[in-house]
């Protein structure tokens, strides 16, 4: 049963709501209503869980935000996720870092693709790679998402997470013989990446005795202007088939009619695009490659433009394109060849329904570089050692005005340099204890996050579209690492 408490002008919860860490009693689900200050005192009778008349009033966090995003810093000086405030949270989860999800704002992402492909028929195929959480993934296909999948294992959770198999698409440059046999029993579609993965999905339709519905992934040498890390359909990629052998991959699935069935043609520019007009130059390529291929009597009735749409992580007000503005590059192109779309959105999805929440460790200096220690670290979240990924960072509560703002670099305690969370940040000094977020982070986070210093991975929460918190995955515990070694 969930708890319920007012919050009254005191700074900590209702006792009721905190436990002894070592008996893990936190319900499943929590409910919180707005903490009250001086300048919200109106606010005394809502209830945790808003009634419809009351959401229509938009709160002080949404009033003075810049950016329509589901963590706001309000006027207060406080960070909120919805109507929460972030430390309210803290103080009632387990003292660690944690990942908080926006489950509303995961629902408005997918409404945005939704909207934009009116008049399409279309496949919105979330990238599990991005986020596999088993909570997500049920909300998402709930909402009628397909899936994308870049292993076995993603398969099958898909399919545990009750997908329909025949909207979910395998990619990879290295997929296994015994995942292309289940892909195959349950009549996925599957993209070609290179001569010898024909052969094994040839091999795995034998096996299943299934014909497979595949699509051949053409890499058109388009520059996405990422990260060369990030991209994925130029020249020097792995990924995808050579245009210039198009040929004999289409003689290749003429030779195997009891094992293939040439459905479309599929690309992959890269991750973080902020330039639409970069997938309209693909898709102009891609359907001339389709009239190419229609041209030798193949019936192809898909285009899969991938994803790799970009968010705003510098929250510097930015303006980025759209769902819509994608969408609306191509949908002519689509339209002039009466196709079915796919794409693969990932990032855009779920990046930005979500924050790692940490609390600082301590400051220090070392006579030319000053540091925020903090108990999160590239085990968490790697982006930044990882790619120089830039996320922005924020603390969850007002400093005192005297606390110095000087630049900082924000760590973690694990033993490499590379450990950091974000370079030369404007901060308020902080206090032992106070809460720090890692802005963006629900997209290439958690799924990338490792137990590096037996650091083990962190839980996760997010708030319910009735102000609730719920746990949606358990943070690993170093007994769970031990358990891996019984019995041996």
């Amino acid at each position: 049963m969930a708890a319920t408490a007012q919050f009254s002008h005191q700074p900590h919860l209702s006792k009721t709501l905190t436990n002894p860490l070592s008996q893990n009693p936190f319900p499943k689900s929590f409910v919180f209503a707005p903490r009250v200050t001086k300048t919200t005192a109106k606010s005394l009778s809502l209830k945790a869980v808003l009634s419809q008349d009351s959401a229509k009033s938009k709160t002080v966090a949404q009033e003075t935000t810049p950016f329509k995003h589901c963590f706001n810093k309000s006027s207060d000086g406080f960070l909120y996720c919805e109507n929460l405030r972030v430390e309210d949270i803290m103080e009632n989860v387990e003292k660690r870092p944690f990942y908080l999800y926006s489950k509303p704002q995961i629902t408005r992402n997918f409404e945005a693709y939704r909207d934009a492909l009116e008049g399409l028929r279309s496949i919105i195929g979330y990238a599990i790679k991005a986020n596999n959480n088993l909570k997500i993934l049920e909300h998402l296909r709930k909402l009628g998402c397909g899936a994308v999948l870049v292993s076995g294992n993603e398969l099958k959770l898909a399919l545990h997470a009750g997908f329909d198999p025949t909207r979910c698409i395998f990619n990879g440059n290295g997929k296994i013989l015994e995942d292309l046999v289940l892909a195959a029993q349950e009549g996925v579609f599957v993209n070609v990446d290179s001569e010898f993965d024909l052969e094994n999905i040839v091999a795995a339709a034998r096996i299943a005795g299934k014909k497979v519905n595949v699509l051949l992934r053409i890499n058109p040498d388009v520059d996405p202007q990422v990260h060369p890390y990030v991209a994925t359909g130029n020249k020097s990629s792995k990924f995808g088939i050579r245009n210039e052998k198009l040929q004999w991959f289409l003689d290749a699935v003429k030779a195997h009619p009891n094992e293939l069935k040439l459905v479309g043609a599929h690309c992959h520019l890269g991750s973080t695009i902020t330039k639409v007009d970069i997938f309209q130059d693909a898709a102009v390529l891609m359907v001339n490659y389709i009239d190419q291929i229609r041209d030798q009597g193949f019936e192809v009735d898909y285009l899969n433009i991938g994803g790799g749409l970009g968010i705003d992580y510098h929250h510097a007000g930015a303006v980025l394109p759209s769902p819509r503005d994608l969408i609306d590059t191509v949908q002519e192109l689509v339209l002039s060849r009466n196709l079915n779309l796919i794409i693969e959105p990932g990032r855009s999805l779920i990046a930005n329904t979500c924050c790692l929440v940490n609390r600082v460790t301590g400051v220090k200096t070392n006579g030319t570089k000053n540091f925020v220690v903090i108990d999160g670290s590239m085990a968490e979240l790697i982006r930044p050692s990882l790619y120089g990924a830039y996320q922005h960072i924020e603390l969850v509560s007002p400093t005192p005005p005297e606390a110095e703002v000087s630049t900082f670099d924000v760590v973690g305690p694990v033993c490499e340099s590379a450990d950091f969370l974000g370079k030369d940040r404007e901060l308020p000094t902080p206090d032992k204890g106070t809460g720090l977020v890692v802005h963006d982070a629900g997209a290439y986070c958690m799924s990338m996050a490792s137990t590096y210093n037996l650091k083990m991975r962190p839980p996760e929460y997010w708030v319910e579209e009735d102000g609730s918190v719920s746990k949606i995955r358990h943070g690993e515990t170093f007994e769970d690492h031990l358990r891996l070694f019984q019995g041996l």
